[in-house]
């Protein structure tokens, strides 16, 4: 009597988590399977439906339960609503996980947002799968998001330092990016750059960039004089208007400007003509990202190209490597491409 009781208990109380655990394989893949999702593969499917048919697992009668249970899928998290590439790369990262089966939600905080406090939110109320970051700072991860207990990728920033078992990374070398494009602009007889980007303090991306140029100016020996030749401008083009009036003010015999993302870029162009300059016969301008905008401008403008299909595929295989393989945390630099237009 005994046994028969402690048996209907335990199928009564199983969860998705003891089908995981009995089957060897992840929650979301035992998830899917129980949802009747086509992404998994047979072997796989065959051994989780045979822990379920042992234990009596009815998931059809426990329909309100499961619901509880139920993960929401994969959470994009993106810091700041401006950012051209970003929107490039969601359009690519939702595509993709949904063809892989997964749900993506994406969830917006502002530039001064807590990504851990966020992400702990998340995790409470929504039960994701795994998270992506989408334009974080490195900084802002700390040892507790292992306590999260789900896969995590930081896209467009490298946390390889950081040493976060549970957080991968995927990103271009901004550093000698930067540098590639400021040594082209020298090619082309370019002496005086200034360069339009966020503060570095709070940008992980700009600092990057800027250390790529300075490294760059060094080695050309070209002059740079900080207070005179930077302007600080968030991404976007009302910003970078602004920056490069401000270049334009404290160092009017500058004959290039490098901004570093491509409306940036366009912000930067559109203040120089309305000043009397043209680009790029008395001003050379180069951006950032490689955006289809910039294709389209006049004129087109000479960038550093992300290749943001690449870097959604590998994020996202990345990830649910981690989330239906245990897979270990991964760190990838994928290349990058210098575009030649007509704005340098």
């Amino acid at each position: 009597m005994w046994k028969w009781w402690i048996e209907e208990r335990r199928q009564t109380l199983l969860t998705i988590k003891d089908i995981a655990r009995e089957s060897g394989y992840a929650v979301g893949t035992v998830s899917r399977v129980l949802n009747h999702n086509p992404s998994v593969r047979p072997e796989a499917r065959e051994k989780i439906l045979a822990v379920v048919a042992q234990y009596g697992y009815q998931p059809n009668a426990n329909a309100k339960h499961l619901k509880q249970q139920a993960y929401e899928g994969l959470a994009l998290v993106v810091k700041g609503t401006k950012n051209a590439l970003f929107a490039d790369l969601l359009d690519k990262l939702q595509a993709y996980v949904e063809k892989c089966g997964y749900t993506p939600t994406v969830y917006y905080i502002n530039e001064t947002g807590d990504e851990m406090a966020y992400a702990q939110m998340l995790c409470t109320e929504r039960k994701p799968y795994g998270i992506f970051f989408i334009g974080s700072h490195p900084h802002c991860f700390t040892p507790e998001l292992a306590g999260l207990g789900i896969p995590c990728v930081l896209l467009t920033n490298n946390a390889a330092s950081l040493g976060i078992p549970n957080l991968s990374s995927v990103s271009v070398d901004d550093r000698a990016a930067a540098k590639v494009m400021i040594e082209h602009m020298y090619k082309q007889g370019r002496r005086r750059i200034g360069i339009i980007g966020d503060r570095p303090d709070r940008s992980r991306p700009s600092q990057q960039r800027l250390d790529g140029c300075l490294e760059a100016m060094q080695q050309l020996g070209l002059p740079f004089d900080f207070d005179k030749q930077y302007g600080y401008a968030r991404f976007s083009m009302e910003e970078s208007y602004a920056a490069a009036e401000y270049l334009l003010a404290h160092c009017p015999d500058l004959d290039a400007v490098f901004a570093m993302s491509d409306l940036m870029a366009l912000g930067a162009v559109r203040a120089f003509q309305d000043h009397g300059l043209r680009v790029p016969q008395d001003i050379g301008v180069a951006g950032y990202d490689g955006i289809s905008l910039g294709r389209f401008t006049v004129p087109r403008l000479t960038t550093i190209r992300q290749n943001t299909a690449l870097l959604s595929q590998r994020a996202a295989q990345i990830l649910l490597a981690s989330i239906e393989h245990n897979a270990p945390a991964v760190h990838e630099v994928v290349p990058f491409e210098l575009i030649l237009g007509e704005s340098v």
